[in-house]
């Protein structure tokens, strides 16, 4: 099982969304932690992966060596890739 870590910045970005939203996101990354490669995509652009909530978009840098997923963005689909 994987380990959660989180950027500063994509941690004060879930703290702001409501209630409900966040427990979506927390829930899908809880079940990534099994099974990471089930739910992640690969990005071309940047190095890391997307994962896919709703219309918010989470990138995360797997490191695999040490087994975990460190959260480096979350936003909404439209500027997350900026």
């Amino acid at each position: 099982m994987y380990e959660i870590q989180f950027d500063k910045r994509a941690l004060d970005f879930l703290d702001k969304l409501e209630h409900s939203i966040k427990e979506r996101i927390w829930n899908k990354l809880q079940e990534c932690k099994q099974e990471p490669f089930r739910y992640l995509k690969h990005l071309e652009q940047i190095k890391g992966y997307k994962l896919r909530v709703g219309d918010y978009r989470i990138i995360v840098d797997v490191q695999e060596k040490i087994k975990v997923l460190y959260v480096l963005k979350i936003d909404k689909r439209s500027r997350v890739y900026d």
